[in-house]
């Protein structure tokens, strides 16, 4: 029964909204607060559940805005040992969330003339002990100050509650961990810091300032410091995955975390701030385009996070976002300010920002790209992987930044001389320099659009995007997240024939081949019963190998399926069916010979216990912006003391948490 109930589900999940339904949609974002069509309703709810019913879970909300239509749903139980159900008004812990709410104070006291930017931040929390360089509140917002993260499980354990000097005491004494405005270490302390700033800027408490600043005008009625004596009703309890059960939450009173991580709300008050930021009514919308530009580092390097928020591309949209996760929760928050989308979601169980990211794709395809799901290239070839990321990231950069600087409060770097930009693209695509050295040639590609490379992808893609909307119209412009890269590039290239654009301006004759035979390649390879679902939420997805199989035969070019056969993989694994779970990890390696993540799996059920083999080269793997993982904090607390240290390339992607 219950899997006949999650095939009618999934049913509503796939099928793309007719239109009656986006006309009634178009109708109801012009009231304020309506609710979306049913049709929108099902498939929302549809996506939530079939994620929800491959793994256990307890208690998870989930709200969503989008033109002022509003949707918000809770699933399982905010209490497992008393069977109280989760629902939009549960609260829940937010975890690094609490960061975004800790910006917008400190902005807000900065349009006041209480607090300046570029300053020493001692200035303010001279209680702290001076260190061998000075930084500033701009880079503390930024994770741009070198204050360290938490070191250890001890320093991240605290169990008694502490006032603001307590909570400061905990690392006072600690060195910094880089030299400030080099490098991006993310903290929860350097928050602290900007929590106690908050204090002696405003002359209130931290978080009395928070209710009558930022709770209060967002119309966040639940929301306030996660005090355990003071917790209503409502909020949900803390579980943990151990030995195959949920367990209670180990204990951690979060007021030594307090401005980094030490607040409590419901998805229904998530909404309700990100709406307030997106409408500008917490911070105007220049300091708004502040909050959600990257910061970079000295060398010019973007950091893929503002003003108390992560910010990137992500397939054609500019995401604005934050996670949390800590004992007891994980939360995330996305808003796409171009679109006017908020998403929130909140769990009381630990570790699942793999599960929530997931739930978001899932809803931003539903939303806004006529529910398709959108994959990765997967290419055999060292050159084409270069070329197709190069198209790839034109694309991203370039439809996102024109999106949030035309639709959204963004701004877009000087374009420049054009001529000379089209001309250096075009060259970093050429295959005969790629060739000579692939991996040189792809770090290459995935730096031109940092500020130190002059932007380029930004300036060459936003031109591109900009010709499209003059050429075939602003609402086409929409369409490019899920008609993809390829679609973006072609297009522009016909655009470039009505314009005309000058010669420099249309790229090389053998880049604009390789775009047309990346297209036709990917066209053929698709698999019509794929678009609108993914392998892994298949009733029965060996019925549909033989059509994949045939798909991607004799082709360098396919959609990447790594993460759904895996998962499939995974499933089998845990219900002890081993041949099959060994079938599809082979089937896996074979459709993507250079996917170091199916080598590795493979390799774990064939000999347990064995090394894995070494990681696929830089050249092809794939590309990190558009695969839907993103530099949003997400990581537990809690440090395990054989966890690893975070390599210099994770540590965005990998935060230890709020």
């Amino acid at each position: 029964m219950r899997a006949l109930l999650a095939a009618l589900l999934l049913l509503c999940l796939t099928a793309p909204l007719p239109a009656p339904a986006r006309a009634r949609a178009a109708a109801a974002a012009r009231k304020k607060d309506a609710s979306f069509p049913s049709e929108v309703q099902r498939a929302l709810n549809a996506l939530v559940r079939a994620e929800l019913a491959k793994g256990s879970y307890a208690g998870l909300s989930v709200g969503v805005l989008h033109g002022g239509m509003r949707w918000v749903q809770g699933y399982g139980m905010r209490d497992l040992t008393q069977q109280l159900p989760a629902t939009p008004r549960t609260t829940y812990r937010m975890a690094s969330i609490t960061k975004s709410f800790t910006a917008v104070a400190v902005m807000q006291l900065v349009q006041e003339g209480k607090l300046e930017l570029d300053t020493d931040a001692r200035t303010w929390v001279p209680q702290y002990p001076e260190k061998p360089w000075k930084f500033t509140v701009r880079q503390l917002l930024g994770h741009l100050g070198g204050v360290p993260h938490y070191d250890g499980p001890e320093a991240a354990e605290n169990t008694q509650p502490l006032d603001t000097a307590a909570a400061l005491a905990l690392f006072a004494s600690k060195p910094l961990a880089a030299e400030p405005g080099t490098k991006f270490v993310y903290t929860t302390w350097g928050y602290n810091l900007l929590g106690a700033a908050v204090e002696k800027a405003s002359g209130q408490g931290y978080g009395r300032y928070l209710k009558s600043h930022v709770f209060g005008p967002a119309g966040m009625r639940h929301a306030a410091l996660d005090d355990q004596r003071t917790r209503d009703k409502q909020h949900a309890v803390g579980y943990r995955h151990f030995r195959g059960q949920l367990v209670p939450s180990h204990f951690l009173d979060v007021s030594s975390r307090f401005a980094g991580g030490g607040t409590r709300a419901s998805v229904e008050d998530l909404l309700a701030f990100g709406q307030a930021i997106l409408q500008h009514k917490l911070v105007p919308a220049e300091t708004a385009r502040m909050m959600q530009a990257s910061l970079s580092t000295r060398e010019g390097q973007l950091t893929d996070y503002g003003l108390g928020f992560a910010t990137y591309p992500l397939r054609g949209h500019y995401m604005v976002a934050h996670a949390g996760g800590q004992p007891e929760t994980t939360s995330l928050l996305v808003m796409l300010p171009a679109e006017d989308v908020v998403i929130a979601i909140a769990s009381n169980l630990e570790g699942e920002a793999k599960r929530q990211r997931r739930i978001s794709t899932r809803i931003i395809e539903t939303l806004l790209e006529e529910g398709l799901v959108r994959r990765d290239a997967h290419l055999v070839d060292p050159v084409d992987a270069v070329v197709h990321e190069g198209l790839a990231r034109l694309f991203t950069y370039g439809l996102s930044y024109h999106l949030w600087a035309t639709r959204g409060p963004g701004a877009l770097p000087e374009p420049g001389d054009l001529s000379e930009a089209f001309t250096r693209m075009s060259a970093l695509l050429d295959r005969a320099t790629i060739a000579q050295d692939p991996e040189a040639a792809l770090r290459r590609v995935r730096d031109a659009h940092q500020p130190r490379e002059g932007s380029l992808l930004i300036r060459v893609g936003a031109h591109m995007a900009l010709t499209l909307e003059k050429t075939l119209g602003p609402e086409k412009l929409r369409e490019y997240p899920k008609r993809g890269a390829l679609a973006f590039f072609t297009d522009y290239l016909a655009a470039c024939e009505q314009v005309p654009c000058p010669a420099p301006l249309r790229f090389s004759e053998a880049l604009q081949k390789d775009a047309r035979h990346f297209g036709e390649v990917w066209q053929r390879a698709q698999v019509a019963e794929l678009r609108r679902v993914r392998l892994d939420e298949v009733k029965d997805p060996e019925a549909l190998w033989p059509a994949l199989e045939l798909a991607t035969a004799n082709t360098a070019l396919h959609p990447d399926y790594v993460d759904e056969m895996l998962r499939i993989a995974g499933l089998l694994g845990k219900r002890g069916r081993k041949e099959e779970q060994l079938r599809w990890l082979e089937r896996t390696v074979a459709l993507h010979p250079q996917s170091a993540p199916a080598r590795e799996a493979l390799a774990k059920v064939q000999a347990p216990g064995t090394q894995s083999p070494q990681a696929v080269p830089a050249a092809t793997a794939p590309l990190r912006t558009t695969d839907g993982s993103s530099p949003v904090p997400d990581d537990a607390g809690l440090l395990p003391a054989s966890r690893p240290a975070p390599q210099p390339s994770q540590e965005r992607a990998a935060d230890q948490g709020g």
